[in-house]
């Protein structure tokens, strides 16, 4: 590979993982408008557009997550590949504080931390399961997992995990009382059961026909800050949910929720492991981020379940 080729790689990464290339600048030491030339030459070398870059949003286009996805794991199994010829690497060890977000981090990174910590009997888990978010840096936390795009944080660094995919949905009962919206529009007519985060009603977010992602306020008389609770609310007839497919997968196939508008085309849901910056990774929180990019990249397991 030309080497300028592979730099140009490693710059799109860091231009994803940071969110923008103000970040990325910082991080790399280079001017922001070397790094957003650099992303230029990939993409016309490549031919598709790698980001959305607006004054007021930045994201990866699809093609750009695809494209993401491929050359993250590929960095990251360079970074093992030095790390295993590495005579000083230690083996972790000491405590390892990790906040997750409540339903998804049972379901699949609490499995993972167990098998890490049956792996390596020096380290010490203290893991908080919890919707709220929390401040690593106050709160001495050494790894969180979380949703959404990340807003830009010199002090936290970030890795792209995956996404969610999601799905709408309702109940029989509720779409015999009330039927189907055919469209976005028709969502104001329908009581939506909402999720919250500090006490803020969520937007939903949808991708337009160029692959562009927009948020749309959604409102109904029930919310919680529980996506079980909202999974609940629905099966109990209480209005409809967009969720991750995953947590609804088991009440779709009994037919106790049914998928409504699949032509709307949802964003899903962004997930990102951030940690505190620092000079050098703990090897306790390098393990962690290593099994996670390992077993969730470059196909999540969460959306093995859309197949039903």
């Amino acid at each position: 590979m030309n080497t300028d080729h592979f730099d140009g790689i490693s710059v799109f990464v860091h231009a994803a993982d940071a969110g923008g290339f103000t970040q990325a600048a910082r991080r790399l030491g280079m001017s922001k408008s070397g790094v957003a030339k650099s992303v230029v030459r990939l993409e016309e070398r490549l031919g598709v557009r790698l980001f959305h870059r607006t004054t007021r949003r930045f994201a990866l286009t699809l093609d750009g997550q695809v494209y993401y996805e491929t050359c993250a794991r590929v960095l990251s199994e360079l970074d093992d590949a030095e790390a295993t010829l590495s005579r000083h690497r230690l083996e972790p060890r000491g405590r390892l504080r990790v906040d997750l977000p409540l339903i998804f981090g049972r379901r699949w990174v609490l499995p993972v931390l167990l098998d890490i910590a049956a792996r390596y009997p020096q380290l010490a888990l203290d893991v908080s399961l919890t919707p709220r978010h929390s401040d690593l840096v106050e709160e001495g936390i050494d790894l969180a997992l979380r949703f959404d795009d990340l807003e830009d944080n010199s002090t936290l660094i970030a890795r792209h995990l995956g996404t969610q995919n999601s799905v709408f949905c309702a109940s029989p009962d509720y779409i015999a009382r009330h039927g189907c919206p055919a469209s976005l529009a028709d969502l104001d007519a329908h009581s939506c059961n909402v999720l919250t985060r500090s006490r803020q009603a969520l937007p939903w977010w949808f991708l337009d026909d160029k692959g562009k992602p927009f948020a749309r306020t959604v409102s109904g008389r029930l919310s919680f800050d529980n996506s079980d609770a909202v999974c609940e609310a629905t099966v109990a007839g209480q209005g409809i949910c967009l969720l991750a497919r995953w947590l609804v997968a088991d009440h779709l196939r009994s037919g106790r929720l049914r998928q409504i508008m699949p032509d709307v085309r949802t964003r899903g849901f962004p997930i990102h492991a951030i940690w505190p910056r620092g000079r050098h990774m703990p090897s306790k929180v390098r393990v962690v981020i290593d099994e996670l990019v390992r077993r969730f990249l470059p196909n999540p397991p969460w959306n093995e379940t859309d197949s039903g």
